[in-house]
């Protein structure tokens, strides 16, 4: 059967394309539109820039089209680069792959006697057009201006590192690894830009897309409307898929992937900070992070008592992890709370959970330690085998589970873990997603062909030693129970574990079935049948149909809504999982 799996999910905006404005030389002519309606001898664009953009071919396209009169760079107020390596030291930290979250605001990042003097520069020109242009652009004007903001999807931004295209803030580390670009941006570019960012976002006269080869722009206040739109209905984040050292084989089916790809291991379907969304003009898909709809939106999205709690951001994450034909994943382990708070200044730990979305007659997850386990031993045991390589007897310390299609793994912080081969696994859990401390990689490398970095002393700080057989099958083992029914379907309860703020219900339908609001952000994954309807039990938003597989967003304000079998699935049994924040 040919997969119906959406890999660009839209939230249309407007039904006619010419509301978003397609390639440099529509864009220049734009903006200069713009700027001769405003009737004055000076006119200033600025045009502020997310870490990550192409800098060099952005300015080169706008200032050849413009032609400004005069131009001034952003970058030439920044610090020296060994005054923000300084500067971010603390935050960036020796370590391989972690880092603290920085408290640094965009200016801190500038010298201020450099953008006073770029600020009395600037008010000096009497008249002409003045294209200002960077990372941080919008600080260097003090007059009116059009603003121009050139937003970044994470994902993008990474890919960019990858190939080496892109450098950090204030950093000329092109040549760096990966890995360090990624730390760096992650506990530092990306916070000191968001913070600017949202103080920005109700002045955007315009919004820039460069995250493909075709740029686009369209106005802010319809790029707002957008926003809000999302914020008001259900909707699904661009999902990106990645090969990894474990990878499998069943996402390239389901998902309709490229089958040349040696394997693909993840897929981010839902963090809003790393995945992109497509606003829809038309045809046109506009493109830019979907964390902005919860900078733009919180309460909206989030309801009260979930903004109340976590801010302006967004705690619920879902993913796959894809082992059909490929291998075991890192056995690991994520931190407690009050550890990660003090290691690296998160206020939440990432705890989790494994849904078996398939599974293989030999499929497992580890979870848990044996009974009588020694903890030294095992440390010492696990160290040897990072030193010397010699493989790690796992069946000695780690507990293994059979695992079958629909079953559910409970992971709060502490607990030791790993999803073996052969399954697909929707990992349902909290947001801090990098914080996995690593014990045994199973003597494999990398794809870049080195070892993946292991955090042992880490793990050993927060492993709890108690999470032994008895207690993990009592308490993160199919915790599964029906807590109401009706004609045509069966809500259940699966977790997650009491430790955790996310709760998870399980539907089953062959007909219609309404689900309250909650007054918090759900999100939901099709886990049975080829495609179900999602519409809203008042009318404020119009019928949307999601597949297989697909995870989407229902934000507070969407209000309660009614899925029913769709298509193919009319008649036939349809599950979709639910997370939500416990209140």
């Amino acid at each position: 059967m040919k997969p119906n799996f959406n890999k660009y999910p839209v939230v249309q905006v407007r039904e006619n394309s010419q509301d978003c404005t397609t390639g440099w030389q529509e864009i220049c002519r734009k903006l200069k539109t713009d700027a001769d309606n405003r009737s004055t001898a000076k006119t200033i664009i600025v045009v502020d820039c997310y870490q990550g953009c192409y800098e060099e071919s952005v300015l080169k396209e706008l200032s050849g089209c413009l032609n400004p009169d005069k131009l001034f760079l952003s970058s030439d107020a920044l610090l020296p680069e060994n005054e923000i390596r300084s500067l971010t030291q603390n935050d960036v930290t020796d370590d391989r792959i972690f880092g603290f979250l920085t408290r640094l605001t965009l200016d801190k990042f500038f010298d201020a006697q450099k953008v006073r003097q770029l600020q009395d520069e600037i008010a000096a020109v009497n008249d002409g057009l003045v294209l200002i242009f960077g990372i941080g652009a919008s600080m260097l004007s003090l007059e009116d201006h059009i603003l121009v903001y050139a937003d970044m999807a994470r994902w993008e931004i990474q890919i960019r590192m990858r190939r080496s295209e892109v450098k950090n803030l204030g950093i000329n580390n092109n040549d760096e690894s990966y890995e360090s670009k990624y730390k760096r941006g992650y506990f530092v570019d990306w916070r000191a830009c968001d913070r600017h960012k949202k103080k920005l976002m109700h002045r955007w006269d315009y919004v820039l897309d460069t995250n493909s080869d075709i740029p686009k722009l369209v106005a802010g206040e319809i790029v707002r409307e957008g926003l809000k739109k999302a914020a008001h209905q259900p909707f699904s984040p661009v999902p990106y898929f990645d090969a990894g050292p474990w990878g499998g084989q069943w996402m390239k089916e389901v998902c309709d992937l490229d089958k040349d790809q040696e394997n693909f291991a993840w897929c981010f379907n839902c963090v809003p900070e790393e995945n992109s969304m497509y606003l829809g003009f038309g045809d046109v898909h506009f493109e830019l992070p979907s964390i902005d709809v919860v900078f733009f939106e919180p309460v909206a999205l989030l309801g009260d008592p979930v903004h109340a709690r976590f801010g302006d951001e967004f705690p619920i994450r879902f993913d796959f992890l894809d082992t059909m034909g490929g291998g075991n994943l890192s056995l690991q382990v994520h931190p407690l709370t009050e550890y990660i708070q003090e290691k690296f200044g998160i206020h939440y730990t990432q705890d989790e959970s494994y849904y078996l979305l398939d599974a293989e007659d030999d499929a497992c997850v580890y979870l848990g330690l044996k009974e009588g386990v020694d903890g030294e031993q095992m440390i010492r045991e696990l160290k040897n085998s990072e030193a010397t390589g010699e493989p790690f007897d796992d069946t000695k310390h780690v507990q293994k589970w059979p695992a079958k299609k629909h079953d559910h793994f409970l992971i709060p912080g502490g607990t030791v873990h790993c999803s073996g081969k052969n399954s697909m696994v929707l990992e349902i859990s909290s947001t801090p997603y990098i914080f996995t401390f690593k014990l045994w990689d199973w003597g494999r490398l990398g794809m870049d062909g080195k070892p993946r970095p292991i955090n042992i002393d880490h793990g050993a700080s927060v492993i709890q030693w108690n999470r032994t057989t008895n207690w993990t099958k009592e308490n993160l083992v199919n915790r599964t129970k029906t807590i109401d029914k009706g004609d045509g379907w069966e809500c259940e309860f699966t977790g997650l574990h009491d430790r955790e703020f996310i709760e998870t219900h399980r539907y089953w339908f062959t007909k219609s079935v309404e689900i309250n609001a909650l007054n918090s952000v759900q999100v939901f994954n099709v886990i049975e049948g080829r495609e179900i309807i999602v519409e809203s039990a008042n009318g404020s938003f119009s019928p949307m149909v999601f597949h297989y597989a697909e995870t989407f967003i229902v934000p507070a304000a969407a209000g309660d809504i009614i899925i029913s079998p769709h298509g193919e699935s009319v008649g036939e049994k349809c599950g979709v999982i639910k997370a939500f924040v416990r209140h």
